[in-house]
């Protein structure tokens, strides 16, 4: 076991640098796969989330992608929502969670097709509205195991026009808070696998640091398709599970 979640950890981390995810969209599902509970998945998968995010999002600083105040107010709303994720994960079926997931993945992909992605008359947000979407997300997301970038990112970029690469970098900024309150969260209620979450958390480091790097070079309309490729391939897991397992 030990060596497949090395390989997973290393290609979510590649997926998470490359996109700005916090890799749990991913993670998720593979680990299911794998015959992880989902309850056990997120709690690993919460724990990679932090690895990834702090790295990544250290990485996308300084390529100046960028500003930290930006996403700040988003963070702390994602850290205050997530702190309610150990108990929210405590009394919800896991069926429920699967569902859940589903629902999470199909609203993502809504919000890229309604809006043209490539779009960029960037909207004010005003930092109170930003919060509470913050607050949302981040105990949303946390509860299913992803960090809320998947979110993040269509947000911004179907409702506020924000460019695309510049989204998907604050919503792995996001990540940082809302996985660190998870964690502590999901610890409290004792859903986390500490040995896997390490092994799987630091060998994804390698994949997020040339994740990031492929990133960088490749052009938004080209990052944009991936990304509903992305989705698809997510998609077809998360139903697969639900439906046919």
């Amino acid at each position: 076991m030990i060596f497949e979640l090395s390989i997973v950890g290393i290609l979510v981390g590649f997926l998470s640098g490359f996109f700005g995810i916090g890799g749990g969209t991913i993670l998720v599902p593979l680990l299911m796969l794998l015959g992880i509970d989902i309850k056990e998945a997120v709690g690993i998968s919460v724990t990679q989330m932090v690895f990834s995010s702090l790295f990544g999002s250290y990485l996308n600083f300084k390529k100046n992608i960028f500003k930290i105040h930006e996403g700040f107010s988003l963070g702390v709303g994602g850290f205050i929502g997530a702190l309610g994720s150990g108990y929210f994960v405590s009394i919800v079926n896991s069926k429920i969670l699967e569902y859940m997931f589903l629902g999470f993945i199909l609203f993502a992909f809504y919000r890229f097709f309604k809006k043209n992605i490539e779009e960029n008359s960037e909207k004010d947000i005003p930092k109170i509205v930003i919060f509470f979407v913050g607050i949302f997300i981040g105990l949303f997301a946390i509860s299913i195991g992803v960090g809320g970038s998947i979110l993040v990112t269509p947000i911004l970029v179907g409702l506020f026009h924000f460019d695309i690469k510049k989204a998907a970098s604050m919503g792995l900024f996001f990540v940082i808070f809302s996985s660190i309150s998870g964690f502590i969260s999901l610890s409290f209620f004792g859903h986390i696998n500490y040995l896997y979450g390490l092994i799987v958390g630091t060998s994804s480091l390698i994949g997020v640091y040339f994740g990031i790097k492929l990133a960088h070079k490749t052009d938004r309309k080209k990052f944009r398709n991936l990304l509903v490729v992305m989705y698809s391939i997510i998609l077809i897991l998360v139903i697969k599970k639900i439906f046919l397992s």
